[in-house]
């Protein structure tokens, strides 16, 4: 990963969960997958910023859907991982593969329970 290429603990969060859900990626859903899945509670506020600053990155890339009765007429904006992102999330994925290569398991004496 070059300069620039960081990707903060919730950006990572948030592109896998853009990732994962593929077609059905919006503010509203990956807000909740994130809860079921990393028992994060964040706003969907917190959602649409760290999207939107995940696509000034180059690393997600956004569009809007067609406008539903439900939702008064308006349509939800969706998500997907751009090329660069999903880069960036396999370079993420190598660091931390090296990292815990060879550790067997975190004793709870070892991690200072």
């Amino acid at each position: 990963m070059g300069k620039g290429s960081h990707l903060g603990d919730l950006e990572e969060l948030i592109l896998l969960t853009v990732l994962r859900l593929g077609e059905d990626a919006h503010g509203g859903r990956v807000r909740d997958e994130l809860k079921e899945l990393a028992g994060r509670s964040v706003s969907v506020s917190t959602v649409y910023v760290t999207l939107m600053r995940l696509e000034e990155k180059g690393y997600a890339r956004s569009w809007k859907g067609e406008p539903t009765s439900e939702r008064g007429g308006k349509a939800k904006r969706h998500y997907e991982v751009s090329p660069e992102g999903a880069e960036v999330l396999e370079a993420v994925r190598r660091v931390r593969d090296r990292i815990w290569q060879g550790i067997e398991a975190i004793s709870t004496e070892a991690a200072g329970a």
